[in-house]
């Protein structure tokens, strides 16, 4: 499928087949192309929490509004940030760079990000929606439909997968075999209406 054919078919989708079984081979296949993401500094900011225990799931589903693609989505995905991703060996993200080029932006890092806590969350949140646009688009590019979520009550989820204390959830993305097709889209703005040349 071409990219912008995935694009123009991804919806989000609500009802899915809960038999079917997203494999290992394409559970890491699709993660591996989510990981191709861009993130500020190359910080890699994104933590993926993949529930496959059913009774999580279920838990999961109690304080998320009973939402049913919870349970029955093939793999459901808490798309996280770690925070201090930043300072913990940052050389991890540079290791296969030159050295001057490493001598240069490793204090950039640290400046850019040190003691700067709403950056921080700003530049993960960022970095979590570019990675979960490509999570939905390598989903569907594999045959796959997939479901963007924020209605959950994010600090009970926190507890039930033990979050750590530097980390935020940014979403959810349930992802499986679509039992319904989605409506048709509710009204896109012309491109008249969002679009500004040079400023407002």
């Amino acid at each position: 499928m071409e990219t912008k054919d995935a694009i123009k078919s991804r919806r989000s989708v609500k009802h899915y087949d809960p038999d079917h079984k997203i494999t290992d081979l394409e559970l890491n296949e699709l993660l591996s192309l989510t990981t191709l993401s861009p993130t500020a500094f190359n910080i890699q900011h994104w933590r993926f929490v993949i529930v496959k225990d059913t009774d999580l799931r279920k838990k999961i589903r109690h304080v998320a509004w009973d939402q049913a693609q919870i349970t029955d989505s093939s793999i459901l995905i808490i798309l996280c940030a770690d925070l201090k991703a930043w300072e913990k060996s940052p050389i991890r993200y540079w290791e296969k760079a030159p050295k001057e080029v490493q001598d240069f932006i490793l204090p950039a890092i640290d400046s850019y990000y040190r003691d700067k806590e709403q950056t921080q969350r700003d530049e993960a949140m960022r970095s979590c929606g570019i990675a979960a646009q490509t999570l939905m688009l390598s989903a569907k590019s594999m045959g796959y439909d997939s479901c963007p979520m924020d209605g959950f009550d994010f600090s009970a989820v926190a507890k039930l997968i033990n979050l750590p204390d530097d980390h935020i959830i940014s979403m959810f993305i349930a992802i499986g075999k679509a039992t319904t097709e989605a409506a048709p889209r509710a009204g896109q703005l012309s491109l008249n209406e969002i679009v500004i040349e040079n400023s407002f």
